[in-house]
Order: C-alpha cells, then structure tokens, then sequence
C-alpha cells in the first residue's frame, strides 16, 4: 500500500469496501442481467435473420451467445460475492 500526503491527509490506493448491501445489490441483479443478455442476443440474431434472411440459423446462435454472457456474468459476481466472503469481511455466514 502507498501513502501520500495531499493537502493535510493521507491518501491510499485502498479502494473502499462494500458493505452487505453493497453485495446483496450485486446478487440482486443477476436476475435481470440474464434475462436482458438473453433478450439482447435473441434480438440481434432475429434482426440479422430479417436482414440477411438466413432464418432461424442466426437467432439461435445469438439467443446461445445471450444465454452464456448471462450466465458468464452470474459466475463472475458469484466470485466475487465468495472472494468477499473468504476474505473475512462477512459476518454471521452460514
């Protein structure tokens, strides 16, 4: 960690921590994420269908492309909740 003095305080390149609702915000919105991932690949690929009419070959894969950034996004917050809760910072878990 590096100090510097700036105008009478000590400045640190320490980010501040969540508290838990900070966390249970990030959890709360998985939901939403997944289903706005999915519907965003599904409406790509059925309007690249429409433009270049290859229907439905493009709308699968971008409804796929969709579903795994979803799910790529639920594992990433997952991490990060359990980096959070092995570095000692929650209290009471079960």
């Amino acid at each position: 960690m590096s100090c510097a003095r700036g105008r009478g305080h000590f400045v640190t390149d320490k980010k501040p921590e969540k508290s838990f609702f900070g966390h249970l915000i990030d959890a709360s919105s998985v939901g939403i994420q997944l289903v706005v991932s999915t519907f965003a690949g599904l409406a790509i690929g059925y309007g690249l269908d429409r433009l270049f009419g290859t229907s439905p070959w493009l709308t699968f894969i971008f409804l796929i492309i969709g579903i795994i950034s979803g799910f790529r996004e639920l594992l990433r917050i997952a991490r990060k909740a359990d980096k959070w809760d092995n570095d000692g910072n929650s209290k009471g878990s079960v």
